[in-house]
């Protein structure tokens, strides 16, 4: 027995439906987080090297007139480092929590993407259950009927397992990446605070 695409979809029955639901929802998320990203680290890599390169030649004032011209999360951070008057000690309080705040609003809808990747299969995989099942309850019903009777249960749960992967593999990419692009930023952000505190009580940067 030959199944058309609509056919297949049919026989994913509600567990599938559910499925291309999360999917819709999950890419949602990932063109918004992707969007924001790109937006929010577009020019850092150049940006810092810029102000790295005015705290190696003790331009603490001209690094600052330039964070103030250029508003990302990381030259606000670096504001606040640079801006505040205290110990070294309230300066690396204060440039860790600014960095967690900018992680905090960055992480936002993240554990979505997690949850979505991981409950994704085992929702397939509940579909997958209902397929076999439905076949077993048609195979003694229709009992001697041949292996058509079967079909429409084994499709539905072949096409539940596959949705279920469907969903999670993209998902799982998508966290991962930006999960790594928040480690990237919190580490560099963590280096170049430390070297701007550390050079202004040193006494080289007045």
């Amino acid at each position: 027995m030959n199944f058309t695409f609509k056919q297949l979809i049919i026989a994913g029955g509600p567990v599938l439906f559910l499925l291309i639901g999360l999917s819709i929802y999950s890419i949602g998320i990932i063109w918004e987080r992707w969007h924001t990203y790109k937006n929010t680290f577009k020019g850092m890599s150049y940006f810092l090297s810029r102000i790295k390169a005015l705290i190696a030649a003790n331009e603490i004032r001209r690094a600052v007139e330039i964070c103030k011209q250029h508003p990302k999360p990381y030259s606000q951070i670096l504001i606040k480092v640079m801006a505040n008057y205290g110990s070294a000690f309230e300066k690396r309080e204060l440039a860790e929590k600014t960095i967690e705040w900018h992680i905090s609003q960055l992480s936002k809808r993240l554990p979505t993407i997690g949850t979505i990747a991981s409950i994704s299969p085992f929702i397939g995989l509940f579909g997958t259950v209902v397929g076999v099942v439905r076949a077993f309850v048609d195979l003694s019903r229709y009992a001697g009927a041949g292996p058509s009777v079967v079909a429409m249960g084994i499709a539905e749960a072949l096409v539940n397992t596959a949705a279920g992967l469907f969903v999670a593999i993209p998902a799982i990419i998508a966290y991962n990446y930006f999960t790594n692009r928040l480690n990237n930023f919190s580490s560099e952000m963590n280096w170049i605070t430390e070297e701007v505190i550390s050079k202004m009580h040193s006494g080289e940067i007045r």
